[in-house]
């Protein structure tokens, strides 16, 4: 799942820089893919894992998560970044562990609404886009880059797991819970995320993205979800090892049209 929520913060970032440059047919083809590999791919990874429970369940999976982040995890990248004299990631880390600790404490309230049946759920926090364009990394230290690149991970990651927390609570009747968990959720991909990858200078020229696009697929297809499917087959979870099986071919198909995208810039 990990891959598939990268992908999609990733590819809506590449779609960005292809509106940019003026090429709206990469632009719908990075979306589209985007939202395969979020609705799609990651949605059935998180249907076969169970990784949405009960409202509580998930709120206090958020909890716990959140505190993690705001009180160690990204306080730690801030201290290192700034020993390391990379400045501007060191006030983006100090940042997002603010607002993680905000984050914490509106779930924290929303799971005892939820509990007690009494009280109401905390409002979502308001999004403030990063716009990110093309250009290099903005980092010098090498640890800066390996906790940036930490960061994306995880908050691409955080995003797309609230996005089903928030489908569960609309499954669940709870409309209040579930726009906390959306909102959220645009937070960490639209600020976090991608404040991380301007900093990281992930985002490159269009003709770039699409060949860092076609290597990710290509080993998706070719090596992860084969061997994804081979492991599931051996121990067998058949319904996983058909869901790698078709995710493999997919990714084949995506890398196949990003090729052809790109033979077609000129």
């Amino acid at each position: 799942m990990h891959g598939e929520a990268y992908a999609y913060a990733t590819y809506a970032l590449f779609a960005d820089q292809a509106r940019a440059q003026g090429l709206p047919s990469v632009q719908r083809l990075f979306q589209r893919t985007a939202d395969v590999e979020l609705g799609e791919h990651f949605a059935e990874e998180a249907k076969l894992s169970g990784l949405a429970g009960s409202d509580a369940a998930n709120l206090r999976a958020a909890t716990t998560g959140e505190d993690d982040e705001s009180h160690t995890m990204y306080s730690t990248f801030a201290k290192q970044a700034r020993q390391d004299g990379d400045t501007a990631a060191a006030s983006l880390f100090e940042k997002i562990a603010k607002d993680e600790k905000t984050y914490h404490d509106a779930f924290g309230k929303a799971l005892a609404v939820v509990r007690s049946g009494k009280g109401t759920v905390p409002a979502p926090p308001s999004v403030t886009p990063v716009s990110v364009r093309a250009g290099a990394p903005k980092v010098h230290a090498d640890r800066t880059r390996q906790n940036l690149s930490t960061a994306l991970h995880d908050e691409a990651l955080v995003s797309a797991k609230y996005t089903q927390f928030a489908k569960a609570a609309t499954a669940h009747g709870n409309q209040a819970l579930a726009r906390l968990f959306t909102g959220t959720a645009d937070v960490e991909r639209r600020e976090h995320f991608a404040g991380a990858a301007q900093l990281a200078g992930i985002v490159q020229p269009t003709r770039q993205n699409l060949t860092t696009a076609i290597n990710g697929e290509q080993y998706e297809s070719r090596i992860m979800y084969p061997t994804y499917a081979r492991h599931a087959k051996a121990a067998g979870d058949a319904q996983a090892a058909e869901l790698f099986t078709r995710n493999a071919n997919d990714e084949t198909a995506h890398a196949r049209s990003f090729e052809n995208a790109r033979n077609q810039l000129h």
